[in-house]
């Protein structure tokens, strides 16, 4: 194919040893590219077996990143977890390298049309909801980005005929060139990921990248709800598309009358009833508000994205039950990783919560979060690394049974033996997991093991 030869006998570096890093270096390799693969971290930390790159002509270049990297390099590729603000990826551009991310080499290397979704929250479950539909049309559909595989790996995978559905996060936007997906979502914008972006600014425009490569022919789908991502529309080329849980459009997707609708072109569609949509929670409806909009573009009928909404359960790792024990619910939110996330967690529930949270911390303002703490927990639980930010900003908003522990199962144990039916408990830590964790899955896949450990103790 045309598009895999662009990267044939070209000298390229992969930064970032994780799951995105080694997809994108093999496949460069088997599409002829030299390549060596650098991380930061010794090979001692990385924890993994090199061996099979190493076989496939993969250089490793381990530990202490020096400029001399950069010889002799056409490309610079970067991991999502790679900033773009490192001295490395500085020298590259002063010398004249192309820096890309792997959400970059991935559109080159994509025969099939892109869905691309951003947002601070609720990307997974959209794209996911997305890649159901979107099967229901008869092509073939791959899912990836920021969930499941690499999209690289996932581009290859997919037929020209066929579709790719990426999550897309402002990290993996960060080093996008030439990215163009044929239809876009922006869900919403909230601060978050400040450690890395600075400032909300950069961090929007960061999100921006998503379409700012669109032609008239492709569409990007808006959260009319949030003003920030309603007036992208201005800045985009695109087709914008609205989708809104607050107004009746005159085009778009939204709520009426207990049903959600599209309209388009004079024309309104009736999709289901608000109440047959399965995922708890009023964000979960926006989500499935941006995911219809996409469908419809994307061509899904009606009636398919109606048997979608009423049988999706939801995602691992958001908003998931996990078990109920002596008329306690447990759910595992791991998913919420930002003040925002865990804002509409605790509003989703009717139930007084015992709620458990902290991480890494973001740096991010905590007014409202524990405001709605205040108003829906009957205990909170605090761990990790922001446990005495998060204890003190409970304490400005008079929240009473504030608990500090230090491990995850002291966490669960304390939550166990405080709940009382008809009491949820709820994993939603606000921060991230790097503190304790490598990642958000890892943190939610510990906390439902204890669960049923709980659960393997009863009599």
């Amino acid at each position: 194919m045309v598009k895999q030869t662009e990267f044939a006998n070209k000298k390229v570096l992969v930064l970032g040893a994780g799951v995105s890093g080694i997809s994108v270096a093999c496949i460069l390799r088997n599409l002829g590219a030299a390549v060596t693969l650098s991380d930061a971290k010794p090979a001692g930390q990385l924890g993994k077996d090199f061996s099979a790159l190493q076989s496939a002509g993969i250089v490793l270049a381990l530990g202490n990143q020096q400029a001399e990297l950069l010889h002799g390099v056409e490309y610079l590729v970067l991991s999502p977890g790679i900033s773009i603000y490192i001295p490395l990826v500085a020298a590259a551009r002063e010398q004249g390298i192309t820096v890309m991310s792997e959400v970059e080499v991935a559109y080159r290397l994509s025969e099939a049309p892109i869905v691309a979704i951003t947002g601070t929250n609720g990307k997974t479950t959209t794209t996911t909801l997305v890649g159901e539909m979107l099967k229901t049309t008869g092509r073939e559909v791959a899912v990836g980005g920021n969930i499941g595989a690499a999209l690289s790996e996932q581009a290859l995978a997919v037929k020209p005929d066929g579709i790719l559905v990426a999550e897309i996060s402002s990290f993996q936007l960060e080093g996008v060139v030439n990215f163009r997906p044929h239809i876009a979502a922006v869900l919403n914008i909230t601060p978050d990921h400040l450690d890395r972006h600075r400032t909300m600014d950069i961090y929007q425009r960061m999100k921006e990248q998503i379409f700012n490569k669109q032609q008239a022919a492709d569409y990007i789908i808006l959260n009319y709800d949030d003003p920030v991502v309603r007036d992208m529309a201005k800045r985009a080329a695109g087709k914008a598309v609205y989708f809104s849980l607050t107004q009746s459009l005159a085009a778009g997707a939204f709520v009426e009358d207990g049903n959600v609708r599209i309209s388009w072109n004079g024309k309104k569609t009736d999709i289901c009833a608000v109440s047959d949509i399965k995922i708890k929670g009023g964000h979960n409806i926006e989500n499935a508000l941006a995911a219809c909009a996409i469908g419809y573009f994307a061509g899904v009928r009606p009636e398919a994205m109606a048997a979608i909404l009423k049988t999706f359960a939801g995602v691992e790792h958001r908003l998931e039950f996990v078990a109920e024990i002596d008329g306690v619910a447990y759910y595992n939110d791991s998913k919420g990783t930002n003040p925002e996330s865990s804002i509409k967690a605790l509003k989703a529930f009717d139930e007084q919560i015992i709620l458990i949270a902290g991480g890494r911390d973001k740096n991010t303002d905590l007014t409202e979060f524990m405001q709605v703490a205040k108003e829906k927990t009957a205990h909170v639980i605090l761990l990790g690394e922001a446990q005495q930010r998060f204890a003190e900003a409970a304490a400005r908003q008079d929240i009473k049974n504030v608990h500090q522990v230090f491990s995850f199962d002291e966490a669960v144990t304390l939550a166990h033996s405080v709940a009382q039916p008809p009491q949820v408990v709820l994993l939603s830590p606000a921060c991230a997991s790097y503190d304790m964790f490598d990642n958000y899955e890892q943190r939610g896949k510990a906390f439902k093991d204890l669960v049923h450990r709980l659960v393997s103790l009863k009599p």
